[in-house]
């Protein structure tokens, strides 16, 4: 059980090329400059068709094994994008944009699989062909369906996909992982709460949104706690409230609540939305005030194949003896669940050691990790287009 040795000599070399794109942050499909940087790279590489404008600014490689009598294709899947935050750190490649920054490691993510895609370019022990995937658009927009629908799977007929996570709190050097839901579907919400405005001194004048706003955010809390089943998982949170007044003395006459649904269930997800537009509604009626509620769909539950998540498991031992095989499932939303959907594949956590959480503005990916990152996605890649044979 070891990473691969070409990776501790390239370490300082990848950890370089994190660094540079943890100083340029992009949003969203605005990865104009990182898809560039990642086009250079994989044709540095010597990869042997490299395209970009998947899914607006994606780029996908690809890489053919030594032989191709398998007519094996395994796809790898790292993401690009940075969010809105804004970096509080004294490292020496704290981001230099204003308000953005890797907060969520896809820095390492990329340089990750910069790392396999150059190894694999160079040895090319597999049969088959390796489809290396750069999407954008990760944290908010969803480019996961986009390269979706763009026809990715189909026009390099890919046939599983597998992608991978950094976790603060996990070790550096283990790997954590489930079958089944692993990541739950989300669903945003806003309320907008209507009432009659006037002078806060003079309340029973007006039609208090405030209140009726207050106790709809109290009122959506019985919902999870009351309606859905105690051994299915479900989160309803009210996120922000902002009113259309901004002093001391006037009640509003609007109220816009926002918020998150998430679920592990289609059916606890229906469940959800249904109660939601009844408390919203009901709660407001009760105070004399209006409720309209917008749900706008987000992204499903990612949900690792069962087969596919065995053999990620045993690439992860080949290379660490610390690989949680259970691991709890996981609240947040990832947009690889729209891949998930198309193919075969599983998703799986590796851990960044002592760090910042996700998206917290002193956040910074742990380079102790890319070895064993970079070594999973090469033991994924020649363990299921081995050249002796095919699995």
């Amino acid at each position: 059980m070891a990473v691969r040795n070409k990776f501790v000599g390239l370490h300082n070399e990848i950890s370089g090329w994190r660094k540079f794109l943890h100083q340029h942050p992009e949003l969203e499909f605005d990865t104009v400059q990182t898809a560039e940087f990642v086009k250079d790279k994989l044709r540095e590489f010597g990869c042997d068709d490299i395209v970009t404008g998947v899914g607006r600014t994606g780029v996908v490689g690809v890489i053919h094994g030594k032989v191709n009598t398998s007519d094996k294709v395994v796809g790898l899947r790292a993401d690009m994008d940075a969010l809105p935050i804004q970096e509080v750190s004294e490292i020496d490649h704290v981001s230099t944009i204003p308000n953005k920054m890797h907060a969520c490691g896809h820095d390492g993510h990329t340089s990750m699989l910069l790392g396999a895609a150059k190894y694999l370019s160079e040895t090319r022990n597999f049969n088959g062909i390796v489809v290396v995937i750069f999407q954008p658009a990760e944290e908010n927009g969803g480019g996961g369906k986009v390269m979706v629908d763009d026809g990715m799977m189909e026009r390099f007929h890919i046939q599983e996909v597998y992608g991978m996570h950094n976790m603060p709190g996990l070790e550096v050097g283990s790997f954590a992982i489930r079958s089944g839901p692993f990541f739950a579907a989300t669903n945003s919400l806003k309320v907008i709460v209507e009432g009659v405005g006037g002078h806060g001194a003079m309340p029973h004048n007006t039609v208090d949104t405030t209140l009726a706003a207050s106790n709809i955010v109290v009122a959506l809390q019985s919902i999870v706690a009351r309606n859905v089943d105690p051994l299915k998982a479900a989160v309803v949170s009210i996120c922000s409230l902002h009113t259309d007044t901004s002093t001391h003395n006037v009640i509003p006459q609007q109220v816009q609540l926002l918020g998150t649904i998430r679920s592990m269930d289609p059916d606890v997800s229906t469940l959800l939305i249904e109660r939601i537009n009844q408390v919203c509604q009901l709660t407001a009626e009760t105070f004399g005030a209006s409720a309209r509620v917008e749900i706008t769909t987000g992204y499903p539950v990612m949900s690792n194949d069962e087969q596919k998540t065995n053999f990620a498991i045993e690439s992860a031992k080949r290379i660490s003896n610390k690989v949680n095989e259970r691991v709890d499932m996981f609240m947040g939303a990832e947009d690889f669940a729209f891949m998930l959907n198309t193919r075969p594949g599983a998703y799986i956590l590796i851990g960044n050691g002592d760090t910042a959480p996700l998206h917290h503005p002193a956040y910074d990916f742990n380079d102790e990790a890319i070895p064993f990152g970079c070594s999973w996605w090469v033991e994924m890649a020649e363990s299921r287009m081995p050249i002796e044979s095919t699995l």
